[in-house]
């Protein structure tokens, strides 16, 4: 098993008892946080533990960063080595559906520590139930390990400092997943401010979708590469509301063949943070 992007139902279906699998639940819904929980108490891939996006994949105890900040490294890397993964895991996560709330986030926080053998589940959750295969409601029993030995790689963060200094370069280089209403400032049922950093260009996650699954790497690379506008996908940035799904567009790029691209974690919720940071609305 060396999976570092996605996986399907069949493949992990047939790896299911491998002592080397690790499975992480990361189902969520922003307006229950605890529905994410509930859900995982009642049933769950065998084996799978839950990753809870308002109190594992982030640190809502810190300002002006965001409706979700980045958890501290050492407290993640504590909770990673509690789940049962170890640098010699294959770890899979899956979300009810598509992967955006919030295995992809959870996806991206395992890269962050330096751990490449992590996917997510093609379809999640409603996939695997699709194919009818086996759920439990049993709590994990895998013994705890130490803490990751990892920590978290700056260079694949992008803040935002850096982008504002960027903000006169080009089109191409930021890039927004949220729904086009929200970007153009059209709607904004979720944070005070509504519209997009100046210059961003907007690609919905949903667009990387086709009945909940992602398209593939081909049709993909064809419909990212010319967002970037000739870019190398090192140069790109990618946003959203707060940090979530736009780790979602970077399973895309990943997924794709286009290397290298990387998250602001505080997002449009975190730019939005300083009034003084400009703001556009419209199709940018």
């Amino acid at each position: 098993m060396t999976w570092t992007t996605l996986v399907d139902v069949p493949t992990l279906a047939a790896a299911l008892h491998d002592p080397q699998l690790r499975l992480l639940d990361a189902r969520f819904v922003l307006t229950d946080p605890q529905a994410g929980h509930a859900a995982h108490a009642q049933s769950h891939l065998p084996g799978a533990a839950h990753a809870d996006l308002d109190r594992d994949l982030a640190d809502l105890s810190r300002t002006g960063e965001g409706r979700h900040p980045l958890p501290d490294a050492t407290a993640f890397a504590a909770r990673v080595g509690a789940w049962g993964i170890g640098p010699e895991h294959q770890v899979v996560v899956y979300d009810a559906g598509d992967g955006s709330m919030a295995a992809a986030r959870a996806w991206w926080l395992l890269r962050l520590l330096g751990h490449t053998r992590v996917a997510v589940l093609d379809g999640g959750l409603a996939a695997w139930r699709a194919a009818g295969l086996p759920e439990s409601d049993a709590l994990p029993a895998l013994p705890p390990l130490p803490p990751y030995p990892g920590r978290f790689d700056a260079a694949m963060i992008a803040g935002a400092d850096e982008v504002l200094q960027r903000l006169p370069e080009p089109c191409g280089w930021l890039l927004d997943a949220r729904g086009g209403e929200r970007f153009r400032g059209e709607v904004e049922p979720i944070d005070p401010v509504a519209g997009h950093v100046p210059g961003a260009g907007n690609r919905p996650f949903a667009a990387n979708l086709v009945d909940g699954r992602f398209k593939a790497p081909a049709t993909l690379a064809d419909e990212l590469r010319p967002l970037l506008h000739g870019r190398d996908p090192r140069e790109v940035v990618l946003m959203c509301g707060s940090g979530v799904t736009a780790c979602h567009l970077l399973l895309a790029f990943e997924h794709a063949g286009l290397h290298g691209a990387r998250v602001y974690a505080g997002s449009w919720s975190g730019w939005i943070a300083d009034p003084a940071r400009p703001v556009a609305t419209g199709a940018g």
